[in-house]
Parts: C-alpha cells; structure tokens; sequence
C-alpha cells in the first residue's frame, strides 16, 4: 500500500501546521518538497489552484491545510487536540487565516503596500491578533485552555513568521505570555521534527 503524498514547502505557514498535524497523528507521508518557481506538473494535475500543502490520499485530494489537519486528527489525536469548542475555535481560525494573514503579508512586504505605515500595520495586529491572544494566555497556558489544542498548531506558524519579520521589534512588544506560548512550540520536538530540510522533489 503507497503513502499517502505530501506536497510541500518548508517555510510555509500553511504547510506547516498541516506536516505538524500529521505528524502528531503518526502518519507517515511520502513527503515531496516543491520549488515555488517550478512547481510539479504532477502537483498541479491533482490541485490546479498550485498551493501548498496538498496531500494526496489514493483518489481523495486534500488541498487546504486546515482540512489535512481535521483528516489527521479523525485517524488519530492521542492528546484530545480536537476536543475543544469549536465556536471559539473557529473564531481563532477565522481571524488569523483572513485579517490577521493580510496583516501580516503587509508587514513582511512593505513595499508592495505603500498605502500603510509600519506604525498602522503593528498597531493593527496588535489589535486584532497580539493583544488578543496576550489576554487569552494570561489566564491559561493555551489559546482554548491548559493544553494544546489544533488551534494552538494552526495558529503558531503564522505568529512565528510574524515574530521573525523584525525580531528586536518583537523582542520589545508587551506580548510576554505570547512569547513564552511560541517559544513553547518552537523548542518542542514536534517542530523540530517538521522541520528537516528535504531536497527539492524531481519529477
């Protein structure tokens, strides 16, 4: 019986989440690392929309990181990572995946939003995300409570690569609880093993 496929590229966000779902559930993929330039023509047939991640399942084609994730976690979730509210759960999800994604491309390419000032776009995802999840983990050690959840691993991605835009920036941000929750993920072994460096997959 074949693997199931996973395209992928490291340092996406999207992708991320999606190898740390998998990962945690125990699913072993065969894992193939795109070029963002030359994409696959194999990955393109299956998913035209040529984003990652795609996991390909037989003859089912999941090509939303957010539905690989729910397919791991129906195979296997040892820690209960799914059994949380999902009202607030997808409040969570909504706001990082739509405004918060916006905001955080607009901080990372500055250039390519001149309409917006350094200070608005901080200040916008302080307000919407940063402040927000400050309070939150004031009062619990996880965004849905005193442990992980797949909120938690959806959403730490997007918050790493805004933590690596301006490091000292962030360093000075009054997001102290914040920053211990990603420190907490980025030391732990399910990154690390997400992680690894793969050659770029050859047709």
């Amino acid at each position: 019986m074949s693997l199931p496929i996973l395209y992928s590229y490291r340092r996406c966000p999207f992708a991320m989440r999606a190898r740390m779902a998998l990962q945690y559930a125990g699913i072993a993929v065969e894992h193939r690392e795109i070029s963002l330039r030359d994409k696959p023509q194999s990955m393109l047939l299956v998913s035209p929309k040529g984003t990652v991640p795609v996991l390909w399942i037989d003859d089912i084609v999941l090509d939303q990181s957010l539905d690989i994730m729910q397919w791991a976690l129906e195979k296997s979730d040892p820690d209960d990572w799914n059994m949380v509210d999902q009202l607030i759960s997808q409040s969570w999800i909504e706001k990082n995946d739509g405004p918060f994604k916006k905001i955080l491309d607009q901080y990372k390419y500055p250039n390519r939003y001149p309409d917006f000032s350094h200070a608005e776009v901080l200040r916008a995802a302080m307000e919407l995300m940063l402040r927000p999840m400050e309070l939150t983990l004031q009062s619990s050690q996880f965004l849905l409570g005193n442990k992980t959840s797949w909120v938690d691993i959806a959403i730490f991605p997007f918050i790493r690569q805004f933590s690596m835009v301006n490091p000292s920036e962030f360093s000075g941000l009054p997001l102290s609880r914040t920053k211990e929750w990603l420190a907490h993920f980025l030391q732990s072994e399910l990154f690390g093993l997400v992680m690894h460096q793969h050659p770029v997959w050859v047709e």
